[in-house]
């Protein structure tokens, strides 16, 4: 049948509807997961259009997801965490919602003081388990929307669950209903997506909730979760691991409109990143995310990272406040415990920092020369030297002029006869045998025996 597209106004053939394939055997994806050797790409050659969505935005899951990989924070730093949120996401809500858990008194305290608030954005959702009751909490405490676990591959149907695929179909329809009857949005967490057999599971399953959302006049969400990292975000790849095939499978056959599909991803394999921005090419109006990447295994999407994607993308930060990336690095390091791998970007001790003499150099000529962008305006932190035995005079002077807050001619130079003189001291520290660098303390103590009272003000 011949029908004009509401989507691209043109004539089309009606999309095939697939059913469910309710097989006796789960359907492990044998052939890209072996489980004793590495996951396998395979190209199928078949583009997708890209097809970024008219708005795209951030969601958040720090309190969520990521929470579940870290000491459990109090409910004062739950609500600070919120706060930072706001702040970063600016006035047009690019932080567009983040969720909480509601099972302890903890949880709902939380919860209650965040509402309290009244910020606009980001939005509060929930995520429980799935059962009539939890709806009713979730109603009861005046959430609009919550996450429900529809965990999708073989892999959790059969071997997690022991189901067959009707049977689990059935049961994330009843509760999905359930939703519905509490006049809740339920977001439906596909997990495992990427093991999953997309055309006969995944796509009779969505469509099927498409229509219970047409029916009850209530949308439905879909948050597409490669629980696993497994996703790739190369042309001509083919599913389950094509992010692009995956959410243009979601739109084309499935009908899921962008404002209502959402990518969730994992960094097993590093793409996270690369991942969620082919999301958002490809028709996805979300990604979900957690600050620096904390939670399962190797992290979520870094929600900072996505902030720097957005832009990229849009040419704009929109609102957004980047300068609140550093307080809030600097809140998880003093105030959460959380170490930060220094190289880590953005956030990291060392991300726009050198040893290199060389680069040192550079940065005392022009710090756009060794510098991803502005971090002083961007993110309210120069470049930094750290002093080795690789600094040299250039990142010796580098390190005075930038510690002590120096300008114009009252800066020094490679030529100065304290550079010269620490050069030959840090020399003799890695001389002796020293592996590691010299703190911003012993440079100061140094100074202060070399110079004393020159940089007192």
């Amino acid at each position: 049948m011949l029908e004009i597209s509401p989507k691209t106004n043109l004539l089309e053939q009606e999309s095939y509807k697939y059913s469910l394939q309710d097989v006796a055997e789960p359907n492990l994806q044998r052939d890209f997961y072996s489980y004793g050797t590495v996951p396998k790409v395979a190209f199928n050659h078949r583009r997708v259009p890209i097809n970024m969505p008219e708005e795209i935005w951030i969601t958040d899951t720090s309190l969520r997801d990521g929470q579940q990989s870290v000491e459990p924070y109090s409910v004062e730093q739950i609500v600070k965490i919120y706060k930072l949120l706001s702040k970063l996401g600016g006035p047009f809500g690019i932080i567009r919602q983040t969720e909480f858990f509601i099972y302890s008194k903890k949880d709902r305290e939380a919860l209650e003081k965040c509402m309290e608030l009244d910020l606009k954005f980001p939005q509060i959702t929930s995520w429980i388990r799935a059962s009539k009751e939890d709806f009713k909490l979730v109603r009861d405490l005046g959430i609009k929307e919550t996450g429900i676990l529809v965990s999708c591959s073989d892999y959790h149907i059969f071997k997690k669950m022991k189901m067959t695929r009707r049977q689990a179909l059935e049961y994330y329809l009843s509760t999905v209903a359930d939703a519905f009857d509490a006049g809740v949005i339920p977001r439906c967490h596909l997990e495992d997506i990427t093991r999953a057999d997309f055309y006969g599971f995944v796509v009779p399953f969505v469509n099927e909730l498409q229509e219970m959302s047409r029916q009850a006049g209530i949308p439905v969400k879909i948050r597409a979760c490669d629980t696993m990292g497994y996703g790739v975000p190369y042309t001509e790849v083919a599913l389950p691991r094509s992010v692009a095939g995956i959410i243009y499978g979601l739109q084309h056959h499935a009908e899921v409109p962008s404002e209502c599909l959402e990518w969730h991803g994992h960094n097993d394999f590093y793409k996270a990143v690369a991942n969620a921005s082919t999301a958002w090419l490809y028709g996805a109006s979300a990604v979900n995310c957690s600050l620096l990447g904390i939670g399962e295994r190797t992290g979520n999407i870094p929600l900072e990272a996505m902030v720097f994607e957005y832009a990229s993308l849009r040419g704009s930060m929109d609102g957004m406040d980047p300068t609140v990336i550093t307080e809030i690095a600097e809140f998880f390091q003093n105030e959460v415990g959380y170490d930060i791998p220094p190289m880590t970007p953005f956030v990291g001790r060392s991300f726009n920092s050198t040893r290199a003499g060389i680069h040192a150099d550079g940065l005392m000529k022009d710090a756009e020369i060794y510098t991803i962008f502005d971090t002083e305006k961007l993110l309210n932190r120069p470049a930094t030297v750290e002093i080795s035995k690789t600094s040299g005079t250039a990142g010796i002077a580098y390190w005075i002029n930038q510690h002590y807050r120096l300008t114009g001619d009252s800066q020094v130079t490679k030529q100065d006869k304290l550079v010269t003189d620490l050069k030959l001291w840090v020399d003799s520290l890695y001389e002796q045998g020293r592996q590691t660098v010299v703190s911003h303390k012993e440079m100061e103590e140094e100074i202060a025996l070399m110079a004393p009272g020159r940089f007192d003000k």
